[in-house]
């Protein structure tokens, strides 16, 4: 590790953590330059402790002690910056002190993934970073032994989304499915049955899906306007439904795989 203290705002070094907003986050699906960024020195260190390999730290000096345990025996440089450097730089108020930037791992596959799984998540076109986290909190939390994440869903490494899981991405295995077709084949090979959450006519209340579940079950979440689409909706082999009161017909998609977890979990 190597400690360096930069001052200027427009050092080319900082450039991995140069305008992070959500919003120009949300413009691309996967960084050129397959890196990431970890926010926060308890997510970092969770990201180490997963095996991902740190290019970079960018931190603030009154954060320099935690961060120099973390990063003792990587060879990387630390960049200690004043708070408003790091502001300037990242575009937003960096609370929690440190920003690392991380090299991508390569993503294995559906058929890996999910070998000895018994409860999978899949979440389907799910745009907000913040949801995407809270799922793979819930999953980390309430048994899942996989996520699976579709073409078009939000990344689950961006930086929100791994700081609303907190680092609970790194904890649950997960890859990105490049085609429902296969990844649906993979999950039947394995002889997981696929449980679609949905409004629909086919659908069977969770508590009765819960009593007759499959050992095996991979629960199909679908994003926040439109749900799942008629595609993965075809491909599921079974529809499952939370019953609502008081005049609401769903639950946030985080909350609703949360309550649909841990009711397959205990079985």
């Amino acid at each position: 590790m190597e400690l360096l203290e930069l001052t200027d705002a427009d050092d080319p070094r900082l450039d991995d953590y140069r305008g992070l907003t959500d919003t120009a986050l949300r413009r691309v699906a996967e960084p050129e330059g397959g890196l990431y960024i970890a926010e926060s020195a308890k997510v970092i260190e969770r990201a180490v402790a997963a095996g991902h390999r740190p290019r970079s730290v960018m931190v603030q000096r009154r954060w320099v002690d935690g961060i120099r345990s973390i990063m003792a025996d990587h060879d990387v440089p630390v960049y200690v910056v004043p708070d408003a450097v790091a502001e300037a730089v990242a575009g937003f108020a960096v609370h929690r002190g440190a920003l690392a930037s991380m090299h991508r791992p390569a993503l294995p596959s559906v058929a890996s993934v999910v070998a000895d799984a018994r409860l999978v998540l899949i979440l389907a076109d799910i745009g907000d970073h913040a949801n995407i986290g809270a799922a793979f909190r819930a999953a980390a939390g309430l048994g899942a032994d996989a996520v699976l994440v579709s073409p078009g869903c939000a990344d689950p490494l961006y930086r929100r989304s791994v700081r609303v899981s907190m680092g609970t991405v790194f904890q649950v295995p997960w890859t990105r499915m490049s085609d429902w077709t296969d990844a649906i084949e993979a999950l039947h090979d394995a002889e997981i049955a696929t449980a679609a959450l949905a409004l629909d006519d086919r659908a069977v209340p969770l508590r009765e899906f819960v009593r007759e579940r499959p050992e095996r079950v991979a629960l199909m979440m679908g994003s926040e306007g439109d749900g799942l689409s008629v595609e993965a909706l075809a491909l599921a082999d079974h529809v499952v439904t939370i019953p609502m009161s008081g005049g609401v017909d769903s639950l946030n998609v985080a909350s609703a795989a949360a309550v649909a977890l841990w009711a397959l979990g205990e079985e």
